[in-house]
């Protein structure tokens, strides 16, 4: 599905800064642990060790990363935009079981965003530890260390409220000193020790993973070279395929030499045990230390920023296509795209300061961050494959040969990560709940909309029209507003029709039904407007991309605006002293809100899921504030809902008067 020249983002220099910025924050701070992950602490230097590793993260990194994200996924695009909901929609239409793989995704998603702060700032804060006047007060898992690393983590929250706009200028540039060092840095190494270039042969890696001692199980480690990967597609919409494409080459250089040069450090200490050593803060001079720690420390916020930001258009989008409950969101500036979610971020900052508490250092960490970023990526190759196979209609072996290779290597790293992360079982805990919530949520909103009964319109015109017609009865409102689920426009649900026939009668001068569609398109914002009843029933449709947040009480009073200004619109005010123009002073909205009935009678599944799905409901936003209903002018009507009948019940009347 190609993209148009509406949502394409132009190659220019600006367009290349600003995306190493904001795409390579996570991938671009790898270098701080990866190495340090697969050596360890206890085992010796090895030649074998040092160039198998080299030759493993550069294949992944070609492999993982440049064909599988850079070449490929990135072509998913849905109207520019990248992630796994926008693959989710493209291909959803081809299975009922692909919502599956699109809420693991999103969960272990969200997991990285609990994860890459505490591990991205820990590994930049503990290179102090080799500066001489830190040395002792600095040091992996001690308390001023962890105390250092939360502190800078609550101040990133904290700041979240107000938008990134200010800082968010400087990223680009704090990123392209980041990558000109990392580049530079690895270059002095390499040029002292040449023979590190030999890691490039693939036979190193294959040597690594079959003949050296535990080399399998090093995969776990060697994949964190490719954390971040999945942000490349998932920010793909803020600058373009164009411009990521671009700037991965002077990235993936910068990153290989980098960790060549780190590398070639290691093999000048071959015998030698690690410790606590960390590769990447040795190949730096003694004097450039410091600021070659701030200069990392930097990089780490970039990257919490990233998928922090992330997170929050996650969750955005899980809220639009029903797989979250609907909670605030708010639009700290006026860029399009940025966002704030209040609970997501107060969530986030809970599991970035559990997960630093309970770890303490980057080392304990890796395991179970490698492990959650390997689950998003596999899920995302499942998705991929339905793409490809169905969308581009690639031929079924050349898509098995594809999919061949990367499942392959994902479910190696998986089985690598997963042995490590069953000993730390409380972060699965959490991304279970978070997976729970998304399958209860999707799930009961699927069963509960099953029983939505529609009823034609045309059935009801004349009762509608002589209900607006009796003076005797006391007016509702001018404009009765109805938000409805009909996608087809000549139908309305019946508890809608019984709201204003039966309940309790409801005169209006014009009643009008608004249906929200949330298109798979990321910015749509379009409306068509039908005259169902002359005069009297009029119907909205609003066309919503799944990145647009529905604001209908103004949206609405936009179309009666434009109605009205081009003669389309004639009524009489309720008020006569308030002039005809001021609509909001004479709308009522009536939202139908479906209780369960105690009539019910469920089995244990469905009981469970609803149950729970109710409960989430009174801790999420209500219709009011999700479609952003001014709550003087909105009335909220609770319909028991029938799912699951109970049998008739046996009852006998007795003692009858003869």
């Amino acid at each position: 599905m190609p993209q148009t020249s509406k949502h394409t983002h132009p190659l220019t220099v600006a367009g290349l800064l600003v995306t190493l910025g904001i795409i390579y924050g996570d991938i671009g701070t790898s270098p701080l642990y990866v190495f340090k992950a697969i050596i360890g602490e206890t085992t010796p230097i090895t030649n074998e060790l040092v160039l198998g590793a080299l030759s493993c993260i550069i294949w992944t990194l070609t492999l993982q990363t440049s064909f599988k994200y850079i070449l490929l996924t990135l072509r998913a695009d849905n109207r520019g935009e990248g992630g796994v909901f926008s693959l989710y929609t493209l291909v959803r239409r081809y299975g009922k079981w692909v919502y599956l793989p699109a809420m693991i995704g999103a969960a272990t998603l969200l997991a990285d965003g609990i994860l890459t702060p505490p591990i991205s700032v820990a590994s930049a804060i503990e290179g102090l530890g080799g500066v001489p006047a830190f040395a002792g007060t600095i040091a992996p898992g001690n308390g001023t260390t962890v105390l250092l690393v939360m502190v800078i983590i609550s101040f990133l929250f904290f700041f979240q409220r107000f938008g990134t706009k200010v800082v968010g200028y400087s990223f680009g540039p704090i990123m392209l000193v980041w990558f000109s060092m990392l580049l530079v840095l690895g270059l002095a190494q390499i040029v002292r020790m040449p023979q590190v270039l030999a890691c490039v042969d693939p036979r190193y890696a294959v040597r690594l993973l079959t003949v050296y001692p535990g080399g399998f199980w090093l995969l776990g480690a060697v994949f964190l070279c490719t954390t971040g990967a999945e942000g490349l597609y998932n920010d793909m919409g803020h600058c373009g395929r164009k411009n990521i494409q671009a700037t991965w080459v002077f990235v993936k250089t910068a990153l290989v030499c980098n960790y060549m040069g780190q590398g070639a450090w290691l093999l000048q200490h071959e015998g030698q045990l690690l410790g606590h050593v960390n590769p990447f803060y040795e190949v730096m001079p003694q004097w450039f230390l410091i600021i070659g720690v701030g200069i990392a420390t930097l990089a780490a916020v970039v990257a919490c920023q990233a998928v922090i930001s992330g997170s929050f258009t996650l969750i955005n989008e899980a809220i639009t296509l029903n797989f979250w409950p609907k909670v605030k969101v708010k639009f700290p500036t006026e860029i399009r795209g940025q966002i704030y979610i209040p609970s997501v971020n107060w969530l986030l900052w809970s599991g970035c300061m559990g997960v630093m508490l309970y770890f303490r250092s980057s080392d304990e960490m890796e395991a179970a961050y490698g492990f959650f970023i390997v689950v998003a990526m596999l899920m995302t190759t499942v998705l991929l494959y339905g793409y490809l196979r169905y969308v581009r209609r690639w031929h079924f072996a050349l898509v098995f040969l594809v999919m061949g290779i990367f499942f392959s290597l994902e479910i190696a790293n998986f089985i690598a990560n997963a042995v490590k992360i069953i000993h730390r079982p409380y972060l699965l805990l959490a991304v279970f709940l978070i997976l729970a919530v998304m399958f209860i949520w999707f799930r009961a909103r699927k069963i509960t909309n099953r029983f939505l009964e529609f009823v034609p319109l045309s059935q009801y015109a004349r009762s509608l029209r002589d209900l607006s017609d009796d003076k005797e009865i006391p007016k509702y409102a001018t404009h009765l507003v109805y938000l409805t689920k009909a996608d087809n426009p000549r139908n309305v649900e019946k508890q809608v029709m019984d709201s204003i026939l039966a309940r309790k009668v409801k005169r209006a001068d014009i009643y009008w039904f608004v249906h929200v569609n949330y298109t798979d398109e990321p910015y749509t914002m379009e409306y068509r407007v039908k005259e169902l009843i002359d005069d009297k029933v009029i119907r909205v449709d609003f066309d919503l991309g799944f990145r647009v947040q529905a604001r209908i009480n103004m949206l609405f009073r936009r179309v009666m605006e434009e109605m009205e200004s081009e003669h389309e619109l004639e009524f009489r005010n309720k008020y006569e002293s308030i002039k005809k123009g001021d609509f909001h002073t004479d709308i009522c909205y009536v939202l139908t809100e479906r209780i369960l009935s105690v009539e019910n009678e469920f089995d244990f599944r469905k009981d469970a899921i609803l149950d729970a799905y109710y409960a989430l409901k009174h801790l999420a936003l209500g219709d009011r504030e999700a479609f952003g209903l001014d709550p003087n002018v909105t009335v909220i009507e609770q319909v028991p809902l029938v799912i699951s009948a109970a049998p008739p019940v046996p009852l006998e009347r007795v003692g009858r008067p003869k």
